[in-house]
């Protein structure tokens, strides 16, 4: 018998092998503290981010012509990018590949925050409609309990505080103003993540130590939001790594980003040290 390998054999053999390959590609390291800020303006949405472990990402949105549309401006320039086609469904497929989580790695809940820019309560009744064709992705709020899933959506933006406070059942939370954690806690179900413009919060740009009451003020911020159950993220920080060490010995949970590749860099070489809300 002549057992000697044709050509179409050792063709077929390489294409195993080459897809296989292609198949099998490695995990990306999930980053807990990792938030991609104006997700939607890099090159490719939600994939960029997910290639680069970000377990926290960000949407702006308008409602028009009864379309969710994702953009920072007037929507009629992106009216093809819709949440559910760039996000929604996306995200579903992924969970429905790894056994129901975003990372086959990563056994917590990604955030998807939706920062709407319209009209806060037409706006949020539409995106419910919306989520409630995957209900069995996202966390949701029922009968007075958090039950976590693999995405949990949290709305910031123009936000619908008394809908939502008022619903038994619900598929969205808000990001609770951190400077006013302390008095929303009547409320705390409605909220999982507290966060402020950092200008709001602090002057400190890197250059020099962190002045003492600077430290102070973050510290009891982010401990007051961290006993309410909230995560902590300061939106338009400066993109320095000497800004990021401090935040993350404050406690500071998320460290927004526009700049995927250098936070992920960071993130690898730092072990996390910020303490994880679930």
């Amino acid at each position: 018998m002549n057992l000697k390998p044709t050509g179409h054999f050792l063709l077929a053999v390489i294409l195993f092998v080459a897809v296989g390959t292609f198949n099998c590609k490695a995990q990306p390291n999930p980053l807990p503290n990792g938030f991609a800020h104006n997700d939607y303006k890099h090159k490719h949405p939600l994939f960029d981010a997910l290639d680069d472990g970000f377990t926290n990402i960000e949407a702006d949105v308008f409602l028009k012509d009864n379309k969710l549309v994702v953009g920072h401006f007037c929507p009629i320039f992106h009216y093809g990018r819709s949440l559910d086609k760039l996000y929604l469904k996306p995200l579903y497929d992924r969970v429905e590949q790894n056994n129901g989580y975003v990372y086959a790695n990563y056994k917590h809940p990604v955030i998807l925050m939706i920062d709407i820019k319209t009209e806060a309560e037409p706006t949020y009744r539409f995106l419910e409609q919306l989520l409630q064709k995957y209900p069995g992705m996202f966390t949701h709020y029922e009968n007075g309990e958090i039950v976590e899933g693999a995405v949990t959506v949290v709305i910031s933006g123009h936000k619908p505080y008394k809908l939502l406070e008022n619903e038994q059942n619900r598929f969205a939370f808000i990001d609770d103003d951190l400077r006013r954690v302390a008095r929303d806690t009547a409320t705390h179900n409605v909220f999982t993540m507290a966060s402020c413009k950092y200008s709001h919060l602090l002057r400190w740009t890197g250059k020099g130590p962190m002045p003492f009451y600077e430290h102070q003020r973050l510290c009891t911020y982010v401990a007051i939001a961290h006993s309410m159950g909230s995560k902590v993220r300061l939106w338009a920080s400066p993109e320095n790594t000497v800004v990021w060490n401090e935040l993350l010995r404050c406690g500071v949970d998320l460290i927004n980003t526009d700049h995927l590749s250098d936070l992920k860099n960071y993130l690898a070489s730092n072990p996390v040290i910020a303490p994880q809300i679930n």
